[in-house]
């Protein structure tokens, strides 16, 4: 496929400070490509760029094969921006901002001679403001009346007016609210699917990682890797954004899974001021020099551990995944079939003329209790390894395994799953399927409660949400994750573990009218991309 977008060797500087310095990429039609970058890494600067609004020092910047000149009017080429700050004439109302240069009338092949229609442009806007989930008492209020968030969406407005082939998008989920910065994300994915080519460029990962195809690092001005998102992860972006060696220098320290991932976010800012303290003591005596050396290693092997014991619980979860699918097939496959044979034989003992009551009444109770021990070990099997798990997926397994265990344990358990689930990878499928498992075994034995609620849902493309949410009694006030393994209490503990081997987020918390809320996110590929990895 033919690029839509070609940047070759772009650079750009003011005065002695060079901000871009040979920047090259490419984008394809329907393409959204994530520009990752930390403040002052040139991502607003390319947005200039290829607004028209600066002229590069060096480089080029084909359009379907079409060099561009600068300056230009970046949407006479079908290209928008959204700028990281609005760009809108703060003297004129919301509407004459939307429309600004685009206005709507007759006729409509000209620009120049143009008679506007302020009714056309009202329903338009309507709609368009409709779909950004934003309402105005009145639209010829003056944007400079407007709050920051209020008018970066009017910016987002003005980029839907008219049909383009890309959009770049600056950073301006900055000033949006979590609520407009999800429409802004699914405004993404409409583009995309429309076949509309999107330069998303922002300092959130989450961001980035939820709806680009490619994510392209730049640090202090030039490209320094380009992933395909599928193919990439959280840590080795942030490797590149601080220039550490390798991801695994960024792993977590330690493994208080209840704050996994604010002890990531520690990491990281420990290897960003170890790299400012070495920068700062190069010319200093050799004793600082040593200390600051020997921090350094003191960081490595820390990380190598970590990294160890990681690969060594995978290992042992894989092994353990192994040996229960093999017990499980081993049981339905031979036990249970003998046992079901010698019932088939005294059926045929029992239905003979010769025996005597006493002897059939005998023979019953042998059979019904070979039933319930057939019974028995098919439920065994379920816990061991879920059949259906393998051939109908996590949601018929979820359902199959919850109904069951509510009649035993007679607690009402409702479940609710995602309408676009999907099948995911095995490793996945198992590991979800495990947390849902211990969850109730922890609840059944320790929360008192008489209803639990099971959620799974996409909190993106690639997340998927889990809740498990109980009317018991909830936790203590002085509880300690960390303590559970000294107490012999290891089914949030493993729970824990699992989620922080997927590279998952593990929150739970008291509910405010009793119980607990445990809520595991976990990202993964899109449905139907192959991943690398160890079943869990």
């Amino acid at each position: 496929m033919e690029p839509l977008l070609r940047v070759l060797n772009l650079s750009k500087r003011f005065g002695r400070l060079s901000v871009l310095e040979g920047v090259s990429f490419e984008v394809c039609p329907g393409e959204v490509v994530g520009l990752a970058g930390r403040s002052g890494a040139g991502k607003s600067v390319l947005a200039m760029l290829l607004a028209g609004l600066h002229t590069p020092n060096e480089g080029d910047v084909y359009l379907e094969g079409k060099r561009l000149h600068w300056p230009f009017q970046a949407r006479r080429f079908g290209i928008e921006v959204i700028h990281q700050e609005p760009v809108l004439a703060e003297n004129l109302d919301i509407i004459t901002n939307i429309f600004l240069g685009q206005e709507r009338g007759w006729p409509k092949l000209s620009q120049l001679l143009k008679i506007p229609s302020q009714s056309r442009m009202d329903v338009e806007a309507e709609r368009i403001l409709h779909e950004l989930g934003l309402y105005f008492p009145s639209l010829h209020e003056k944007v400079s009346n407007l709050s920051a968030e209020q008018r970066q969406l009017v910016a987002i407005a003005q980029a839907m007016t008219n049909p383009a082939k890309l959009v770049f998008v600056d950073e301006p989920t900055v000033l949006l609210s979590y609520a407009y910065q999800q429409r802004l994300l699914s405004l993404i994915q409409r583009w995309q699917r429309e076949g509309v080519s999107v330069v998303f460029s922002s300092k959130n990962l989450e961001h980035l990682f939820a709806v680009t195809d490619r994510i392209i690092t730049l640090r202090n001005g030039q490209t320094v890797a380009d992933h395909r998102t599928d193919e990439t992860s959280r840590e080795a972006i942030v490797a590149e954004l601080v220039g550490v060696a390798g991801p695994h220098q960024i792993t977590p320290a330690i493994w208080a899974l209840d704050n996994y991932y604010q002890a990531r976010q520690q990491a990281e800012s420990l290897r960003s001021q170890q790299a400012m303290l070495e920068r700062s003591l190069v010319e200093r005596d050799t004793l600082n020099q040593q200390l600051v050396d020997r921090l350094a290693e003191q960081v490595e092997a820390l990380d190598q551990a970590n990294l160890a014991l990681q690969a060594a619980q995978r290992r042992l979860l894989t092994e353990r995944e192994q040996e229960r699918k093999h017990l499980a097939r081993e049981l339905h496959d031979q036990v249970i079939q003998d046992l079901l044979s010698v019932n088939y034989q005294l059926e045929e003992i029992e239905s003979s003329d010769n025996e005597s009551p006493e002897l059939v009444n005998e023979l019953e109770d042998v059979r019904t209790s070979i039933r319930q021990m057939v019974d028995d070990l098919r439920r065994i099997c379920g816990n061991l390894r879920p059949p259906t798990i393998d051939s109908l997926g996590l949601g018929a397994a979820l359902q199959s395994y919850t109904q069951d265990w509510s009649e035993r344990h007679n607690i009402a358990v409702s479940l609710e799953l995602d309408t676009k689930l999907g099948r995911l990878p095995e490793a996945i499928e198992l590991s979800i399927f495990r947390i849902v498992q211990e969850g109730l075994s922890n609840i059944r034995k320790h929360a008192r409660a008489s209803a639990i609620e099971i959620r799974l849902k996409h909190t993106s493309p690639r997340t998927l949400l889990i809740s498990v949410a109980d009317n018991g009694k909830g936790l203590k006030d002085s509880f300690d994750l960390s303590e559970l393994a000294a107490q012999e209490h290891y089914g949030l503990l493993g729970i824990s573990e699992r989620v922080a081997l997927l590279g998952g987020r593990l929150r739970l918390q008291n509910q405010p009218g009793g119980g607990l809320l445990l809520q595991v996110e976990i990202p993964h590929p899109r449905v139907g991309v192959a991943v690398d990895g160890i079943g869990i």
